[in-house]
């Protein structure tokens, strides 16, 4: 039906009224509201970096000039919204604490703010790159004042972001002011704050250049972290929320006091000093951070739980800076509950872990989590600036500075990996067969959506959709492939990723999520990554990762599981606890044996595990998708699928099927390549599968031992401590050994041989055996 001509979504965006509908499907059903576009805003960029200066351009809103547009974010702060020459609506992206999804109210009259959008709060870093104000030679302006650097300092701007002839160049400062309440824990009695210092250039010309030499502060010196703003030359010094480029957080060696200059190594270990001794009085985040992968190929492998580290990606070259002797970094993707903390977790050229406890360049976990931690705004889950003030600045104290790098390394040791527990994968793929946690295989051909993963813990839920296999012809197989999968635990977002043609689409509680902006999304209760159209990652907060790929215009779904989640699932992808022989477990209870593993018996397993339409996470948004899916199924044709298809010797196609369908996965392969009458098909199974297998090797628990220190006055040789691993030891002219001068890392996580030490000759000679392990 047409819209109702006198129904308003004026407030009332996301219902469905009697006559017309204000919710986001709306538009595929053609039965919007009349004043839906312009009631229910979208607005263009729909990122900005948290620290706002953005102009957020309305969609299909037209005002008047004398209009009075008023701009309200997160319903508390509210700014002046721009109307330019042509009648086009602009809010400003304020200065924010917190990054995704922020609600964006607009009043045309100043009083009432009843049309509504939203937009995307980012880490500056991910921020639009022509946006940014660019520090030419960043380790000049890191540095600057220490090691003999010093001349002019350089920065760079897109003169067209700036709409006037003259600019103003300011500096920022970042701090976490003590408000003297008291909080559950420390950190909560802080405030963040980045505001005004005070202006480096008025009157620029916006030429896109400026250079300076840089003055020590003599008022805002004990400030130390902060940013470049750039206003048009119009806008008041310090002005906030007006239109602004940004540079990304930086140390300001540059604005320090002078005697930073004079001295950088003796003013940095003073600082160095200071913190350790802040540090003794601060709480222990270290023992409720989750421990390290052992190796490089879990840590790649574990998507759910840790992601990669830009500043040390071997995709990239492998360029550590700050991880010396490093190839590759992973970062856990979520803070550690109580005070937002972060791992960090790198290894070396041969996949072993590096730790601290052997090198500087090794992994070194994070007080504050770079990327924040909900709820954010507050210290230390402000992103970028809490982990830059606990953890950056610190650095440059103690071992950029100043030598003193080992009081770092003292207060941010490596965790190591021997409590670490690697996930349980499992796989839908192909048309369709199933891998379950616990590597039970099988294949299910049912056209609808089903129950993959169903678990009281979390309350987490994966939902799968299935359609008709479409063959070349334009006709449709007797066979069925994914086409959707939708997911969500406890009170987070739901997601759905499903099929488009030839790239992935994903949706927000139902709405499209806009991707040509960013490929990393912080929506509630999760993050979704989405580098490229054919490949989508979601992580929950709970550890949980679901990745979604395409090729060949076939989907394939993998769900990592971690190990808290053992004997709480059921689905499709069966009961994780490492025993297969109850994976075929219906919603009854009841578990199919051995001796009933038919194709007809699996199929009715497969079909009991079909969701209603009360607990379906899927978007309906086509008269399609309500007909096939979300209409009784007494109104539809039953699907019968081919569930064991003929093989013809004399078929052309067996000859080339039998020599690409060959090793692991061969029957998924020919199942696929006979149904769907395509090696295309059944080569894109195969690969699945194989990538599948790999994941699940890659995932392989690793003994490890754990950390050895060096002897006093010896040395040690060897910096791997897993299963097999062999370490020994020396010790200096003029100290014997006492103890095992080689040991071995055994399966069970344990060291053979005896405590080994070192110790002057005179004791080893003229000392009974006890007495030496006395001292």
């Amino acid at each position: 039906p047409g819209p109702a001509p006198c129904e308003s979504c004026r407030g009332l965006c996301g219902s469905k009224l009697a006559g017309c509908s204000c919710h986001s499907t709306c538009e595929s059903f053609k039965n919007c509201c009349l004043d839906y576009n312009q009631s229910c805003f979208e607005v263009r960029p729909y990122s900005s970096s948290m620290l706002g200066g953005t102009p957020l351009k309305i969609i299909n809103l037209i005002l008047l000039p004398n209009d009075q547009l008023r701009c309200r974010f997160k319903g508390e702060i509210a700014t002046r919204g721009i109307i330019d020459s042509e009648g086009q609506a602009f809010c400003i992206s304020p200065l924010l604490y917190e990054i995704g999804w922020i609600q964006v109210d607009i009043s045309i009259d100043g009083s009432d703010f009843d049309r509504t959008g939203e937009y995307l709060s980012v880490h500056p870093s991910k921020a639009d790159p022509s946006s940014e104000v660019v520090l030419v030679n960043g380790t000049k302006w890191h540095n600057y004042g220490s090691q003999n650097i010093s001349g002019e300092l350089e920065m760079t701007w897109n003169q067209s972001r700036i709409g006037a002839d003259t600019v103003n160049i300011e500096l920022w400062g970042y701090e976490e002011i003590n408000t003297g309440t008291a909080g559950t824990n420390e950190t909560l009695s802080y405030e963040a704050s980045i505001h005004y210092l005070y202006s480096i250039g008025t009157n620029v010309p916006n030429t896109g250049l400026f250079s300076f030499f840089p003055e020590s502060s003599q008022n805002y010196s004990d400030i130390e972290l902060g940013n470049i703003r750039i206003t048009a030359n119009s806008v008041l010094n310090g002005a906030r929320d007006v239109p602004a480029l940004w540079s990304r957080g930086h140390v300001l060696a540059w604005h320090l006091e002078e005697a930073f200059r004079q001295d950088s190594a003796a003013w940095a270990k003073g600082k160095c000093l200071q913190w350790d001794a802040l540090e003794k009085t601060l709480p222990n985040f270290l023992n409720e951070l989750t421990d390290c992968p052992c190796t490089l190929a879990q840590a790649r492998a574990d998507t759910g739980r840790f992601h990669t580290d830009y500043s040390c990606n071997i995709e990239t070259g492998s360029v550590c800076t700050y991880h010396p002797g490093c190839v590759h970094c992973v970062r856990s993707v979520q803070a550690s509950p109580t005070y937002g903390a972060g791992q960090q977790c790198c290894y070396d050229h041969s996949g072993n872990l590096v730790l601290t406890g052997d090198s500087a360049g090794g992994s070194t976990p994070d007080k504050a989590h770079d990327w924040g931690a909900p709820p954010y705004g507050k210290p230390p889950r402000v992103p970028g600036y809490s982990h830059w003030l606990y953890d950056v600045m610190s650095f440059f104290y103690c071992c950029v500075w100043s030598d003193s790098c080992p009081i770092y390394l003292k207060n941010r040791p490596s965790s190591g990996c021997r409590r670490y527990q690697p996930p349980h994968a499992a796989v839908v793929l192909g048309d369709p067969h199933f891998i379950t946690f616990d590597g039970f295989n099988y294949t299910f051909n049912g056209e609808g959506e089903y129950s993959l993963v169903l678990s009281p813990h979390n309350e987490l839920h994966i939902q799968a959709r299935t359609e008709k296999v479409k063959l070349q012809n334009g006709s449709s197989a007797y066979a069925t492939q994914l086409s959707s999968v939708a997911m969500r635990e406890a009170s987070s977002d739901t997601v759905e990723v499903r099929q488009m043609q030839n790239h992935l689409q994903v949706l927000r509680n139902q709405k499209i999520l806009p991707l040509n902006e960013q490929t990393w999304m912080v929506l509630h209760g999760l993050f979704v990554f989405t580098p490229s159209p054919q490949y989508v990652r979601v992580m929950f907060s709970c550890g949980v990762g679901v990745e979604v790929r395409l090729n060949e215009e076939m989907m394939a779904a993998t769900v990592l599981l971690p190990l808290v989640f053992a004997n709480q699932t059921k689905g499709l992808l069966g009961v994780m606890n490492s025993d297969p022989s109850d994976d075929l477990m219906t919603p009854s209870g009841e578990v199919l044996s051995s001796a009933s593993l038919t194709p007809e018996n699996i199929f009715k397993f497969g079909e009991d595990w079909k969701i209603s339409q009360t607990s379906s996470l899927f978007t309906y948004d086509s008269s399609y998708l309500l007909e096939t899916y979300h209409s009784p199924a007494a109104d539809r044709p039953a699907f019968v699928p081919v569930l064991s298809p003929p093989e013809d010797p004399g078929d052309p196609l067996v000859t080339s099927m039998r020599t690409l369908c060959s090793g692991d996965g061969a029957h998924f392969c020919e199942y696929d390549t006979l149904l769907t009458r395509s090696l295309a098909v059944g080569n894109t199974t195969l690969r699945a599968l194989h990538r599948h297998l790999e994941l699940v090797k890659d995932l392989k628990p690793v003994s490890s031992c754990g950390w050895l220190p060096t002897p006093k006055n010896g040395r040690k040789n060897g910096t791997h401590y897993l299963k097999g691993d062999r370490l020994s030891f020396t010790c200096d002219p003029g100290y014997g050994l006492y103890g095992s001068s080689e040991c071995m890392c055994l399966e069970e996580g344990t060291w053979t041989g005896q405590r080994w030490q070192c110790f002057l000759f005179y004791h080893l000679l003229h000392s009974s055996n006890t007495h030496v392990l006395k001292n």
